[in-house]
């Protein structure tokens, strides 16, 4: 009787142990974005130029770990009335309703749903909404640990009219093109 008690006793610290242990072991380390150094930014084409936006206000959460993808994770909330393209009339376009309306949809969201590896590279797959729409997007993912932190650099494209920007007249991709880059430049702190 003796024996079984301590076997039982043994078997329930054991597992209590692995309980406590492993998951902080596996989990991705948590960062602080420093805004002042990082960027989020799109790359648009307007009757066959290429032009450049960023977004002045944005939040992110991010948890990763390049030994750890499958409990990494990102979460991104952008102003889109923070949108400056360095031009003043598409930068008062871009806010109104036929693009992406603000008054109505003020923000945009995009989360992770899984990182994998791709060959060399790592890919985020994850949901955009903007404008009311849900749409996934596969982003390649870049990321160099330093002392301080990391830089995580991200880049991808996206199809605008999935999101219902650019309605009526402004649908015509050979005016305003149909795909979008998309590229994120996050400078990480260590928690």
């Amino acid at each position: 009787m003796k024996s079984s008690k301590i076997k039982v006793s043994t078997l329930a610290v054991l597992c209590l142990s692995a309980g406590l242990v492993f998951p902080f072991a596996a989990n991705a380390a948590t960062y602080s974005v420093d805004y002042a150094h990082s960027t989020l930014g799109f790359t648009g084409n307007y009757q066959g130029q290429d032009f450049n936006g960023k977004f002045g206000k944005w939040q992110a959460t991010v948890n990763y770990d390049p030994a750890h993808l499958d409990t990494s994770k990102a979460d991104v909330t952008i102003d889109l009335s923070s949108v400056s393209t360095g031009d003043s009339t598409r930068d008062s376009t871009l806010p109104d309703t036929d693009f992406f309306n603000v008054t109505k949809f003020p923000q945009a969201h995009f989360v992770t749903t899984g990182f994998h590896k791709k060959g060399d590279q790592v890919v985020a797959e994850g949901n955009l909404t903007l404008k009311g729409h849900t749409a996934p997007v596969e982003l390649t993912v870049k990321f160099e640990p330093d002392s301080h932190g990391a830089v995580l650099d991200v880049t991808g494209q996206l199809k605008r009219l999935d999101y219902g920007v650019g309605n009526g007249q402004y649908a015509d991709t050979s005016v305003i093109g149909g795909n979008v880059s998309i590229a994120g430049h996050l400078v990480l702190a260590n928690k």
